[in-house]
């Protein structure tokens, strides 16, 4: 089941259908997603409202929208509770579930496979709005990484983590479920895993990710650019020992 969103966060905004089948809201151009279709983060634009009379007849706990991405002009679906049933208007909730969410990515290179495995699965969760199967898989990316970081690893990452408390302005709150689902365990009192919100899940997704790029791929890159510094260091004096031989040589038959 995908997990709400909100206009501009605003939970007591009106929003409600007329009797013309017009969606009618406070605040009209705060509505921006990251479209599932260009991967732009972009306004949308209602262009298919349900028509006022057919839903005061069946009366649906929810009411679909179609936007139109004003980026790629392509068709997104929004999922809206009801709240009210009114002689001239139906109240709608703010909060809306995206039927298609856009994929989340990463880039591999550099990660191990075990643990591009788990974060592979941890994403497609995300995308799905699958937010307790999303936070147990990040736990099992984190194990997966301390298997290949060892024991030193993780606590380098620990202290990353803090690093990171302090660079992003944690709550305790949010700081301590981050701490909970990396570096707790299936020993812990139960329930050992906490249960996130849409955004506290996008706080996990973008600790996660900046603590596998400093990890893995951070410390590849690096590498390859050295490698790559070194060969050519080597190449040049390969080349800059067989023209001194050259032209030694050729001094010597003179």
């Amino acid at each position: 089941m995908q997990n709400p969103g909100t206009w501009g966060g605003a939970l007591s905004m009106a929003m409600w259908i007329d009797p013309s089948g017009i969606l009618l809201h406070d605040q009209a151009q705060n509505l921006v997603l990251t479209c599932p279709h260009c991967h732009a983060v972009s306004h949308i634009t209602a262009t298919g409202v349900p028509r006022f009379a057919d839903l005061q007849a069946h009366k649906p706990k929810q009411v679909g929208i179609v936007y139109l991405c004003d980026a790629c002009h392509a068709p997104i679906f929004l999922r809206y509770s009801v709240r009210i049933y009114g002689a001239t208007r139906i109240e709608l909730s703010p909060q809306f579930t995206e039927v298609e969410r856009a994929r989340e990515k990463f880039a591999f290179t550099y990660v191990p496979e075990p643990v591009e495995l788990m974060f592979k699965e941890a994403l497609v969760c995300f995308s799905a709005g699958a937010l307790n199967a999303f936070t147990s898989m990040c736990r099992r990316t984190a194990q997966a990484a301390f298997v290949e970081l060892g024991g030193s690893g993780k606590l380098r990452l620990f202290d990353e983590l803090n690093h990171l408390r302090q660079l992003a302005e944690l709550g305790p709150e949010t700081f301590l479920k981050l701490k909970s689902i990396l570096f707790g365990s299936e020993t812990d009192p139960k329930p050992d895993l906490p249960v996130l919100d849409t955004y506290e899940a996008g706080i996990v997704l973008e600790v996660v990710k900046d603590l596998l790029y400093e990890s893995f791929v951070r410390k590849g890159k690096l590498q390859q650019a050295m490698s790559v510094r070194r060969y050519f260091l080597d190449e040049t004096a390969t080349n800059i020992e067989a023209l001194v031989s050259v032209r030694s040589g050729t001094s010597d038959d003179i």
